[in-house]
C-alpha cells in the first residue's frame, strides 16, 4: 500500500545516514522530526555541523534524547504529529562492540523497545527500521538474500540487528503496527563516519600514515553510496508492507509474513575487493597509501553481496553509484570540511 505521509520523525537525525535522509526529505516537502542523544562514540562535531545544516529549515525539529529513556521518548510522540517512524538511532560498528557491548544492549535493544513501545501507543502508521548486511554472519551463500536464513551471527552489533528484526516482527504480529526492515551494505559518502574504512584510509593517506589492510586486502564489501540508500528509505518509508499470501508456517520465509512486515536489502549488488576500493582512493587523493597488511579481525566477515531483487520488485528501485563516482564526493566533502 503506497501512501504519502506528511510527518516523519527520524532517530539518529544527527548522524551519517539520519543527516542525509533528514535532507532528503525537508528538500521534498516533508515536516521532519530529529532525535538524535548526540553520543561522543565519535566526533561529536561532526554530528552538531551536520545538525545546524538540518536546523536552517523551519520544517525540521530537533530533541536531544536517549532512546534508552522511555519518558522522554514518550514526551516527544505525544507532543509531536508523526505519521511515520524512520529508526536510524543505534550503537554503530563491529569492532566496538567487542569492547563495550553494554552500549549495544543500551541503544540496540533498550533504545528499540522503547521506541516499538511509542509507536504501538502512539498508532504510527509505518516503522521503518535500519537492520545491517552483518545479520548474515556466518552465512557464506552468495549474494546475502533476505529469504536465506540468518540465525548465526559473529557479533553482538550483528546479533542486536537481528534482535530488532525479531522484535519489530512481533509488534506487527500483536499489535498490527507495519514494520520494514532495512539491511544497509557498507555504507559511504559525504559527512561519513571518522570510524569507517574510507574515511580512516583517506585521514592516513593525506598525512602520509600507514593503513591497516585486514585479511591482506582479501576483503569484499558491497559499498553503497549515501544517495541511493536514502532513496532506498524514502520510497521504501511510502509503502506499508503487505502480508505474504504465500507465507507458510510450515516452511517459513525470514524475510516476508503473515503480517505486516518485510525485509529489504540496500546494497549496490556489487561487491568490491577491498584492495580495489583502496586503488579507487588512492587515484581520487592522488597519494599511494602505505600498507600494513594485516589479518582478518573478530566479528568480520570476508565478503558481503545484496541480492536486491526485492528492493527492485516492490519499489522499482536499486543502488547503482559507481564506486569511482562515490568516493571522489567524499573525498571532495572531506577536503572541503576539514580545510575550513
Amino acid at each position: 500500500m503506497q501512501i504519502n505521509f506528511k510527518n516523519i520523525l527520524v532517530t539518529g537525525a544527527a548522524g551519517f545516514i539520519g543527516f542525509h535522509l533528514c535532507k532528503r526529505l525537508l528538500d521534498d516537502g516533508y515536516n521532519v522530526t530529529g532525535v538524535d542523544s548526540i553520543n561522543d562514540y565519535y566526533d561529536v562535531r561532526l554530528k552538531n555541523d551536520r545538525l545546524e545544516q538540518l536546523k536552517q529549515n523551519s520544517r525540521f525539529s530537533f530533541h536531544q534524547t536517549d532512546l534508552a529513556d522511555g519518558k522522554s521518548l514518550d514526551i516527544i510522540f505525544s507532543g509531536t504529529p508523526i505519521d511515520a517512524v524512520v529508526n536510524l538511532a543505534a550503537q554503530a560498528g563491529v569492532r566496538y562492540s567487542l569492547q563495550n557491548p553494554q552500549a549495544y544492549v543500551n541503544s540496540n535493544i533498550v533504545g528499540f523497545v522503547n521506541l516499538l513501545e511509542c509507536c504501538r501507543h502512539h498508532t504510527i502508521k509505518h516503522l521503518v527500521f535500519a537492520s545491517s548486511s552483518s545479520v548474515y554472519g556466518a552465512n557464506t551463500k552468495m549474494p546475502f538474500s533476505v529469504h536465506h536464513n540468518v540465525d548465526h551471527p559473529v557479533s553482538l552489533y550483528a546479533a542486536s540487528k537481528k534482535a530488532n528484526e525479531l522484535m519489530a516482527h512481533t509488534y506487527s504480529h500483536l499489535f498490527n503496527l507495519p514494520c520494514t526492515g532495512l539491511r544497509f551494505f557498507t555504507v559511504y559518502g559525504p559527512w561519513g563516519r571518522p570510524d569507517m574504512a574510507l574515511f580512516l584510509f583517506t585521514k592516513a593517506i593525506l598525512s602520509g600514515k600507514p593503513i591497516d589492510v585486514f585479511n591482506h586486502g582479501n576483503m569484499q564489501r558491497d559499498f553503497t553510496y549515501i544517495d541511493d540508500i536514502v532513496e532506498g528509505i524514502v520510497r521504501i518509508m511510502q509503502k506499508i508492507p503487505e502480508p505474504n499470501p504465500q507465507w507458510s508456517s510450515d516452511d517459513p520465509d525470514p524475510g516476508t509474513s503473515y503480517t505486516h512486515y518485510k525485509i529489504y536489502n540496500i546494497g549496490n549488488h556489487s561487491p568490491v575487493q577491498l584492495s580495489e576500493f583502496i586503488a579507487e582512493i588512492e587515484k581520487a587523493v592522488g597519494r599511494k597509501a602505505i600498507k600494513n597488511y594485516m589479518d582478518i579481525q573478530p566479528g568480520d566477515v570476508p565478503a558481503t553481496y545484496a541480492d536486491v531483487d526485492d528492493l527492485m520488485h516492490d519499489v522499482g528501485f536499486k543502488p547503482s553509484t559507481p564506486l569511482s563516482e562515490g568516493i571522489q564526493k567524499f573525498i571532495d566533502w572531506y577536503k572541503t570540511y576539514y580545510t575550513q
